[in-house]
C-alpha cells in the first residue's frame, strides 16, 4: 500500500495545525488508500538548513537530515497541513522543503491551509512554485476557512459534512495521481 506523509506545517506553541493534521490522518486512515505517517516539524526541529552540501547531491553530514531524507523517501504522496502567516506559507515548510531534493520528485501532494476568513488560501498559492520547482505535483486543496471554531475545547477538529466530503476527495485524487506518477518515482529497469 502507498505511504502517505502529512506534514504538520506550523510550530507554534498553541497550534491548530496539530489537531487539523491528527483530523486529516484520521480520515486518510479511514479512508484506507494508503498507509498514513503524520510527520509534526515541532517534533522533527530542523535547524535552518544546515547542510554544506547542496540537496541535488544528497551528501547529507547530519543526522537529522539522513532521518528526514528516509523518511520524505519512504512516501508515494504528501499532504502538507498548513497556516497562513502574512499572506504567505511558514518558515518551517519552506526549511523542511529546502533541505531535500530527489527525495520529493514525482509524488503528488495536497494542500490543507487553514486560518481566517481566506482559509491559508494565499500561502497555498504562494507555496506551489516551490512545489513546482521540486517536481512535486499538486493533486488538490482543501482550504478551512475560520479553522478555530472547527476545533473543540479538547483540542479535537469536529469537521462539518463540507470539510468531510472534501477531505475524501482529496485522497481519492491523491490515490489516482500517486497510481499515475509511480512509474516516474520507480522505473522499470528494461
Amino acid at each position: 500500500m502507498p505511504r502517505l506523509l502529512i506534514i504538520v506545517g506550523s510550530t507554534r506553541p498553541g497550534r491548530v495545525g496539530l489537531p487539523v493534521a491528527r483530523w486529516f490522518g484520521a480520515r486518510a486512515e479511514a479512508h484506507g488508500g494508503f498507509d498514513v505517517d503524520v510527520a509534526d516539524l515541532a517534533e522533527l526541529d530542523l535547524p535552518l538548513m544546515d547542510e554544506p552540501n547542496h540537496p541535488r547531491l544528497q551528501r547529507y553530514e547530519h543526522d537529522h537530515t539522513k532521518a528526514w531524507s528516509a523518511r520524505v523517501a519512504a512516501a508515494d504522496a504528501v499532504v502538507l497541513v498548513m497556516p497562513e502567516y502574512n499572506h504567505t506559507f511558514t518558515a518551517p515548510v519552506k526549511n523542511a522543503l529546502d533541505y531535500l531534493h530527489h527525495e520529493w520528485q514525482h509524488k503528488p501532494i495536497g494542500i490543507v491551509s487553514y486560518g481566517g476568513v481566506s482559509a491559508g488560501t494565499r500561502a497555498a498559492t504562494a507555496i506551489k512554485p516551490v512545489l513546482a520547482a521540486l517536481k512535486l505535483t499538486v493533486a488538490g486543496e482543501l482550504p478551512i476557512p475560520f479553522v478555530a471554531r472547527f476545533v473543540g475545547d479538547d483540542g479535537v477538529v469536529q469537521a462539518n459534512e463540507t470539510m468531510t466530503d472534501a477531505a475524501d476527495g482529496l485522497l481519492d485524487e491523491l490515490v489516482r495521481v500517486e497510481a499515475t506518477l509511480r512509474d516516474l518515482r520507480h522505473p522499470v529497469a528494461a
